[in-house]
């Protein structure tokens, strides 16, 4: 595993935790010699995270839609930068160079990227560790959502493990590295099995 991408708020939060999160985490990604992908912003804890990783030695890069965002937002120290047409085009290409992945807290682009790779893997269409950095519990109600998506089978119960809670950042991706995709489970209930 060498590339994980990472979805992150483009604000800090209102928590000094949720920086002093990203910050640990960004420590972390480079003592284990993960480069980073990400949204490409200078801003919010997406630029929290990957000034700190630049500035401890470690490569980050970014993929931002062209002309969508005012110049100022783009990183322009990074060590690779990607620019595409579309949020859509983005999303594909972040997870096209990544391994992995692994959302800071963050606002509701963070949340629609983490529920669009939890989705394609359900679906099958990668087999990429999906991690929740839940720093303060932020994650908590998320994870509330999920065992209501089960218990009303909405969601099958082996699906609970495409994602991977921690609130230590090192634990977090100890378990990323170590994690297994679950194994096949049909999806849809009332379609017959084959």
């Amino acid at each position: 595993m060498k590339r994980i991408c990472i979805f992150a708020g483009s604000n800090v939060g209102t928590r000094q935790e949720y920086q002093e999160a990203a910050v640990q985490l960004s420590k972390e990604l480079v003592e284990y010699e993960m480069d980073v992908v990400f949204g490409g912003s200078s801003i919010g804890l997406m630029g929290v995270m990957a000034n700190t990783i630049l500035d401890n030695g470690g490569k980050v890069v970014g993929v931002i839609p062209k002309n969508l965002f005012r110049g100022e937002m783009v990183h322009t120290q990074l060590t690779q930068l990607f620019q595409v047409k579309t949020m859509h085009e983005r999303k594909a290409k972040m997870g096209e160079l990544s391994d992995a992945f692994i959302a800071l807290p963050g606002g509701f682009g963070t949340l629609e990227e983490i529920f669009e790779v939890v989705s394609w893997g359900q679906l099958g269409i990668h087999q990429k560790p999906i991690g929740l950095y839940n720093v303060a519990g932020y994650y908590d109600p998320l994870l509330q959502l999920v065992e209501r998506g089960i218990e009303d089978e909405f969601i099958p119960e082996e699906h609970r493990d495409l994602l991977i809670c921690e609130s230590d950042p090192a634990r977090l991706i100890e378990k990323i590295k170590s994690s297994q995709p679950p194994g096949e489970t049909d999806k849809w209930k009332e379609i017959p099995s084959s």
